[in-house]
């Protein structure tokens, strides 16, 4: 029998922002990356959430992901936290096109690189700084369905449980229940190859390095452990489901002429390249994020991080509705700001599977072509912002460069004393920077949902993919780090930025 009951006991929290007669105020369906990055965003609203997860611990088998990009780490360390990632990975250039290393040493940002992290390291990091915050999680749980209503839903869980909650997220994959029975629809394309991906052991020597022929991709290479990693695309579609050791065999033989002995798998798992996403990430109070909402080929690595950086856009928006500072209009704009981000990294991974399906004379002179391109400077700098994540601008409006992209991690002095711009999103709240003389801003109906910070700052302002921009009098600063509003000493439409973001002024 599943075991229902929490693994951690929830904080106290306020009446208001518990579920109406329920049991939590949000419900997340998953404790991988995706939902183990909004149980902290949303906890440190101070909103009682609560994770389901089918699996009994954060233990993973296989590896999954394998690394953090570059905006992802500034994620991370936005909320303080990244130096526990980075003490336990390795620093590399990460970024990627089609094989075609992207190095985005010279971009304007202070975590220039990606980090080689195993999902199952990654996961255990997350995992410690949600028990910190006291979120409980369900464990050894799977949701078996819902029903939502005018004012909340109520899900079940396997064993005959239910819970109420106000909102319900889906962080449960690319095969979501949730999803499913939310109906919404997931569009897009089936696969075109199969990939498997296995840490075995070989008695015979492998032949170790990367490999492309007309099969597809392949590699072998050896573990964290000293095993062998093997990725390795089979020669048709034929086979489906759970592959086991007689797949991975025929598959080396395919490519290689023999299996090299192979024996003694740790495990063995296939993906595709099926491309998909959600018609809409809301249906009422159901939400999805991270694979729930889109599917893709590994290549490029954006599954996890595009998850993450979909949970740190939802968590702020949904903690305010579900505190009523916001109107759940609020929660639309979720869906308007990073559906088109994973349009744009799902369209990245069918172009790089195109230039990498096979090996004949036309793809290998365009990935030729390609990778010349790439080598040149400013297609590098555009490329490498884009694949490590530093270039996304959120649509929200005409006006200066930075409006809807992220802010760069300055080093400001604030009271006198040196501190940098992230510390100030530590506490997941948004920001208003004035970096002119002090002045009066109009922000004290506000006060209890931003920060007012007077600060200076000497240096230029830079951003990746865009360049040298003008220094601003000042900014409004979402508590994603993405910014809502800059203006001079007018104060032109601050109150409006202030109201669509943090909701009405209060009385």
């Amino acid at each position: 029998m599943p075991v229902l009951l929490p693994t951690s006991r929830p904080r106290g929290r306020a009446n208001a922002n518990r579920a109406a007669a329920g049991d939590h105020a949000v419900i997340i369906a998953g404790g991988g990356p995706t939902g183990l990055m909004l149980a902290p965003e949303l906890a440190l609203a101070n909103i009682d959430v609560a994770v389901v997860e089918r699996r009994a611990n954060q233990d993973l088998v296989e590896p999954r992901a394998g690394g953090l990009h570059a905006r992802t780490i500034e994620i991370l360390d936005q909320r303080g936290v990244a130096d526990r990632f980075l003490r336990e990975g390795h620093i590399t250039q990460l970024a990627g096109f089609a094989w075609t290393r992207l190095d985005i040493s010279d971009l304007p940002t202070r975590h220039n690189y990606g980090l080689a992290l195993s999902q199952s390291h990654i996961e255990r990091i997350l995992a410690e700084w949600v028990e910190e915050l006291a979120v409980p999680i369900y464990r050894n749980a799977d949701i078996t369905g819902f029903v939502q209503d005018e004012t909340g839903v109520d899900v079940a869980l396997s064993g005959g449980k239910t819970l109420r909650t106000n909102y319900l997220v889906g962080c449960d994959g690319g095969r979501s229940l949730v999803r499913k029975a939310a109906g919404i629809g997931f569009t897009g394309s089936g696969p075109t190859l199969s990939n498997l991906m296995a840490e075995v052991e070989m008695r015979g020597e492998p032949a170790w390095g990367l490999r492309h022929d007309a099969l597809g991709f392949h590699g072998l290479s050896k573990s964290e452990s000293g095993r062998v990693r093997v990725l390795v695309t089979e020669p048709d579609l034929a086979r489906s489901g759970e592959p086991g050791l007689r797949d991975l065999s025929d598959a080396l033989i395919a490519v290689y002429g023999t299996d090299f002995g192979v024996h003694s798998p740790s495990f063995i798992s296939r993906f595709t390249d099926a491309t998909r996403q959600a018609v809409s990430y809301r249906k009422g109070r159901v939400l999805l994020a991270g694979d729930a909402a889109h599917v893709h080929h590994s290549v490029g690595g954006h599954g996890l991080n595009t998850g993450v950086q979909d949970a740190v856009n939802l968590g702020w928006k949904l903690a305010q509705v579900v505190k009523g500072i916001s109107p759940a209009g609020l929660l639309d704009t979720y869906h308007a700001e990073r559906h088109p981000v994973a349009a744009r990294v799902l369209r990245n991974t069918m172009a790089q599977i195109a230039l990498l399906r096979r090996a004949d004379d036309g793809l290998n002179a365009a990935r030729e072509i390609v990778s010349e391109l790439l080598a040149m400077d400013a297609p590098r700098r555009r490329f490498g912002a884009m694949m490590s994540g530093l270039d996304i601008r959120y649509d929200l409006g005409e006006g200066h460069a930075l409006v809807g992209r992220r802010m760069p991690d300055l080093d400001l002095v604030v009271d006198g004393r040196p501190t940098r711009l992230f510390t100030l999103l530590h506490g997941a709240r948004g920001v208003l920077i004035n970096f002119g003389a002090p002045q009066s801003l109009g922000v004290a109906p506000w006060a209890d949902r931003i920060k007012r910070v007077d600060a200076s700052y000497d240096g230029s302002w830079e951003l990746p993919a865009v360049g040298r921009v003008t220094a601003p009098k000042t900014v409004l600063v979402r508590p994603d780090g993405h910014v809502a509003w800059v203006g001079d000493e007018s104060q032109h439409r601050l109150a409006e930025a202030l109201t669509t973001w943090f909701g009405a002024a209060a009385a």
